[in-house]
């Protein structure tokens, strides 16, 4: 149990470092922290800062694997059990088509 309770910590510690990592690598980004926010602060976007939060969320959406295992809790955990569905979903489309074809 108490091996568990240290595992857990561990992940916890972990998934909280990698979110704080995206949020500083977000902050680098020049002006997008202040560009994100600005609804929340009651303001409204123009067209061309519209246009300037797709081009930046664009970039990052080349790091969407890493960001999505590394912000969501326990993907890292749940990743591996998708990725064995997925593939035996694809195995499965293959035998079929491979019996039809023998048909």
């Amino acid at each position: 149990m108490a091996r568990l309770r240290i595992l857990f910590g561990a992940v916890r510690r972990l998934h909280e470092r990698e979110k704080s990592r995206i949020r500083n690598e977000i902050a680098q980004i020049p002006g997008l922290m202040a560009l994100l926010m600005k609804p929340r602060n009651g303001l409204k976007w123009t067209r061309t800062e519209r246009e300037e939060l797709r081009t930046q969320l664009r970039r990052l959406s080349r790091l969407s694997l890493y960001l999505a295992t590394a912000a969501l809790p326990f993907t890292t955990l749940t990743l591996p059990l998708v990725a064995w569905w997925l593939d035996r979903r694809q195995q499965r489309r293959a035998d079929n088509s491979a019996g039809d074809a023998a048909s």
